[in-house]
């Protein structure tokens, strides 16, 4: 399933780590995969969890404890608004008012066309910056109101 230079990527991480200690680069293993795949099947879990050698339950523990890595298939773009209370009070619940209207669906939810999942995050450490989104797991954006999320949503479907 994964390729080989996802595989050279988690062998770096790996390496970082003591021979008795593999587990320790799970998360990163499960991000090299989703960013190759897109998501994490259970197939994709078992591969990694044989991979490193530790049991695949403890493996899929870490991917369901964590909002970051996309269970089920999710769009060509993973918008996250942060609804925590400081951003909600700054802005946040009218911004993924603004982004379910635009994009029309609600969170959980994929576009149509496949380009789009719309999720609620908990907080992303940057109250200052509310409402905060991000954007695939990698890129924060702030102090996001309609105009910002207009431009944001038009500069992806490019």
């Amino acid at each position: 399933m994964l390729s080989e230079q996802c595989y050279k990527k988690i062998d770096r991480e790996l390496a970082k780590y003591p021979a008795d200690q593999r587990q320790s680069a799970v998360m990163a293993a499960l991000a090299h995969a989703q960013v190759e795949l897109g998501w994490l099947s259970p197939e994709t879990m078992k591969e990694i969890a044989d991979y490193i050698g530790m049991p695949a339950i403890a493996v899929q523990e870490v991917a369901t404890f964590y909002n970051m890595y996309n269970l089920k298939p999710a769009g060509k773009h993973k918008i996250t608004v942060c609804t925590n209370l400081p951003c909600a009070l700054s802005g946040g619940v009218k911004a993924g008012e603004h982004l379910k209207q635009k994009l029309g669906i609600d969170y959980r939810e994929t576009t149509e066309d496949g380009e789009f999942t719309l999720m609620e995050g908990e907080c992303m450490g940057a109250c200052g910056d509310a409402p905060v989104m991000l954007v695939n797991n990698h890129r924060m954006c702030s102090f996001m109101n309609n105009a910002k999320i207009d431009e944001l949503v038009e500069e992806l479907k490019k």
